[in-house]
């Protein structure tokens, strides 16, 4: 997509990374041309991590809480910028463990384990020091349960492979 000169005058150049949209968008482009921006998915949304970001358009936000895949999003979505199907994955994100990670200075926290219904983040034990949190990207449904947890903020989202 073509970033036109006034938006590049006025410097709102896209982002490297375009935003994390609502579980099941479609497109990046084709989110932007069919999302009206009414705010339903938000409105819809139970556990409130889908919020109005830049120009009206929903993101979602982890830092408020984690995503139940409940599609009530995709449901409210009238324009089909949400388009949820049997079989097709919510997204393709994966949580990701940072240098922040307190574990790594020796501080014993297994937060973001223990609120993994996936069982996705597991400690392997370390010799002479605190067990090491452990992602297995097989089991990461993306639902960000682990990052408003985490008392470092050392987990993010990235796109999976």
């Amino acid at each position: 997509m073509q970033t036109s000169r006034r938006t590049f005058l006025r410097g709102r150049t896209r982002p490297a990374n375009p935003p994390l949209r609502p579980p099941w968008a479609v497109a990046e482009e084709s989110f932007e041309q069919r999302c009206t921006r009414c705010g339903e998915c938000v409105s819809a949304c139970p556990t409130h991590i889908v919020r109005g970001g830049d120009g009206g358009f929903p993101v979602v936000d982890f830092s408020l809480g984690e995503c139940s895949f409940c599609a009530a999003c995709v449901t409210a979505c009238a324009p089909a910028a949400l388009q949820g199907a049997p079989g097709r994955a919510p997204w393709h994100i994966l949580a990701r463990i940072g240098g922040g990670c307190i574990a790594q200075d020796g501080v014993e926290c297994r937060v973001c384990g223990e609120c993994c219904d996936a069982g996705a983040i597991r400690f392997r034990p370390r010799a002479g020091g605190v067990a090491l949190p452990e992602l297995d990207a097989g089991a990461c449904s993306g639902c960000g349960a682990c990052i408003s947890t985490c008392p470092t903020q050392a987990i993010s989202m990235e796109k999976s492979q």
